[in-house]
């Protein structure tokens, strides 16, 4: 299980520490189509030239635009992020960016930990993609940056696909014979990068109804370096008791920068509610739901009842009301080893130079701290960047081996109050929108 960092990979990457740049290397345009997606219009295109710009009108009548660009470290990052609905007459931007901010990997048994991002060539592994991995899309060409083999750093590696989710609703109508039901679809943009034994899978996932996926799978291989696991923190691969495969966790962090309608000013809200035993003469408990603007810099906790939401400074739907994204968390194991992984969610006033939730490399002020925890410290929230951390902890079973399965982790924002009906509602039900009556 545990990865191999003495091998060819970790060289390679331990060369590219001592390349001090961080600024992203931008892509070597369009690659080879396996088939051309459905362009969306250009009238309001991406604010990037064609060769770094995704657009896609899916099946239900929305369009997804964005800008891609491949950092140093990073690897792939999303900017200018925008959904335009059905019925919406211009897009609506939702991120100014969007990208991974670090994958830290500690070892149960204390020997070592990983920041697999800053200091073991994340972004130098991007791999080349088969034209049967991005079924139905285009894979283009990523020039990356400090790559390992400088005369040859264009990679096949980003795929921009359509895949169906399943039901995106299902209702029946008035009479029997009467179904509304819609499949659901989705923009999916991925890359594969190797780290020593790893593979992350990094995935985008843009549905039709505007919510967006942020996934990241481990895949790859067990490192048959690491069946040494001897102290009781391990669990035994293969015949008998005689290989234990390390114990580890994966601690992968996103780092969102919001633009609800062009603005950064984006608001963040805090919503917990309360609930009580059933009153006199009620037949159920009671819940209560209090909102907390959240104007100062804060590491949260998740807690039943708990969820954040980015509401927009300047947007409202067409019911008057503010657009906002609500943050909607995947299952996670938080770790508490390290200052930075025990909290699950972090708001932080925008810094140039705070790039990486963990060793981070950029030119910070001397005292500022090198984790995203250092960096809450009460200042006043005018340009929010969200920091998500979700933790998996890996314990080995026969069944990772060989090839290991994927296993996921991530979460996803969800548009709350963005349009004033479902994005997908079919032109017969558009008429009933709030306090509706069957028609006499």
């Amino acid at each position: 299980m545990r990865r191999n960092r003495t091998g060819r990979a970790r060289i390679r990457a331990a060369a590219a520490l001592t390349v001090a740049a961080l600024a992203a290397g931008a892509a070597a345009g369009a690659g080879p189509a396996v088939a051309q997606p459905q362009a969306a219009p250009t009238a309001a295109a991406a604010d990037c030239s064609a060769a770094y710009r995704i657009e896609q009108k899916l099946a239900g009548g929305t369009t997804w635009r964005m800008c891609w660009r491949y950092d140093s470290k990073a690897g792939l990052v999303l900017e200018h992020v925008s959904y335009q609905p059905k019925g919406e007459p211009k897009p609506i931007q939702v991120l100014n960016s969007a990208r991974l901010a670090q994958i830290d990997v500690p070892y149960d048994d204390g020997s070592v930990e990983y920041d697999d991002l800053t200091g073991f060539g994340f972004a130098q592994g991007l791999v080349n993609l088969a034209p049967g991995e991005c079924p139905g899309g285009t894979i283009r060409t990523v020039k990356v940056p400090d790559a390992w083999d400088p005369q040859h750093p264009n990679v096949n590696g980003l795929c921009t696909t359509t895949r169906s989710r399943g039901h995106a609703y299902r209702m029946q109508g008035d009479s029997a014979d009467k179904v509304f039901q819609a499949q659901g679809k989705d923009l999916l943009v991925y890359t594969v990068n190797q780290v020593g034994w790893y593979e992350y899978m990094t995935e985008w996932r843009f549905q039709d109804d505007g919510t967006v996926n942020m996934n990241v799978g481990a895949t790859g291989s067990l490192s048959y370096d690491d069946y040494d696991a001897g102290d009781g923190r391990g669990w035994p691969i293969g015949k008998g008791a005689k290989a234990y495969a390390t114990s580890h966790t994966h601690n992968v962090f996103w780092r969102l920068d919001f633009g609800l309608d062009g603005s950064s000013k984006t608001k963040v809200e805090q919503y917990d509610s309360a609930v009580t035993a059933p009153a006199q003469g009620r037949q159920a408990p009671s819940a209560k739901t209090t909102r907390t603007k959240v104007t100062k810099e804060l590491a949260g906790d998740y807690k039943t009842y708990r969820w954040w939401r980015m509401v927009s400074a300047t947007g409202k739907n067409q019911d008057g009301h503010a657009r906002s994204y609500e943050i909607v968390p995947g299952p996670t194991t938080k770790y508490p080893g390290r200052s930075f992984t025990r909290h699950d969610v972090y708001f932080t006033e925008y810094n140039k130079c705070e790039q990486f939730a963990s060793n981070n490399p950029g030119n910070c002020p001397a005292g500022a701290g090198k984790s995203v925890d250092k960096w809450v410290n009460g200042q006043t929230l005018t340009h929010p960047v969200v920091w998500m951390n979700v933790g998996f902890h890996h314990i080995a079973r026969d069944e990772d081996q060989q090839p290991m399965p994927v296993h996921w982790q991530g979460f996803a924002i969800a548009p709350r109050d963005v349009t004033a009906m479902n994005p997908l509602t079919p032109d017969e039900l558009a008429w009933q929108n709030g306090h509706w009556r069957p028609r006499s």
